[in-house]
């Protein structure tokens, strides 16, 4: 265990660890999550990834990269071993991308982790990467959007979950029920890519947008997700 996580708890914080495998914006995240009063420690060792009050996936570039660099470090291990012990998981961008059963970029698929079912795929707009900052549509209930429903947060992406199923061939996975999912557009009115932005799904959420990059509505979102744990 981290020899700083008992004074840490004492004082009411959260130890969160930051999954350094090599892909992510990691030291915006971290210093982000710093600012909501998290504990936070970067790292690839599985054993505190496993111990930590919450795990944060990052990610940027292509889905198959990010995937064998997380697989690399067993990230996909741990991944599943803290969901399936009901422990907190936050995706962030491609880290959420990955969480779905795969992505197919310039025609070539790669496996995801499968947690969620559903593809990512390239964005059908004029103007692609989708880079800026835009509303999302919230769920009633969202804990992760408690006081941020109606903000703009910050994207950068060209490929996205243009779809979300509640389960495998129609069944839904035990250890999740009734997912929140927050969507956004790309696109000129009319014409318009509806896409996933968010999901919470018991202790899996993840976001396609970037919370550190989102001012004071992503800092509001990152503290919801940490008071949660």
């Amino acid at each position: 265990m981290n020899p700083a996580s008992a004074p840490a708890r004492a004082a009411g914080r959260r130890q969160v660890v930051v999954l350094d495998y090599g892909f992510g914006n990691v030291r915006s995240a971290v210093r982000a999550l710093e600012r909501v009063g998290a504990e936070v420690e970067l790292t690839a060792d599985l054993t505190r990834a496993a111990e930590a009050d919450g795990l944060v996936v990052p990610g940027v570039g292509a889905f198959a990269a990010c995937m064998a660099g997380l697989r690399a470090v067993r990230g996909d291990q741990v991944i599943d071993r803290r969901l399936a012990g009901s422990r907190p998981v936050l995706g962030i961008c491609v880290g959420m991308q990955v969480m779905f059963d795969a992505g197919v970029e310039h025609g070539e698929r790669a496996e995801g982790l499968g947690e969620w079912p559903g593809v990512v795929e390239r964005i059908d707009a004029p103007v692609v990467p989708h880079m800026g900052w835009s509303p999302v549509e919230t769920p009633e209930g969202s804990r992760l959007f408690a006081g941020v429903e109606h903000e703009r947060f910050y994207f950068v992406h060209s490929y996205a979950a243009q779809e979300f199923t509640q389960g495998h061939d129609g069944d839904a996975d035990p250890r999740y029920t009734a997912p929140l999912v927050t969507w956004a557009r790309h696109g000129a009115p009319g014409s318009e890519v509806r896409f996933v932005a968010a999901v919470e799904s018991g202790p899996l959420a993840a976001t396609q947008f970037h919370p550190e990059k989102s001012g004071d509505a992503g800092a509001t979102l990152l503290e919801n997700w940490v008071r949660s744990l």
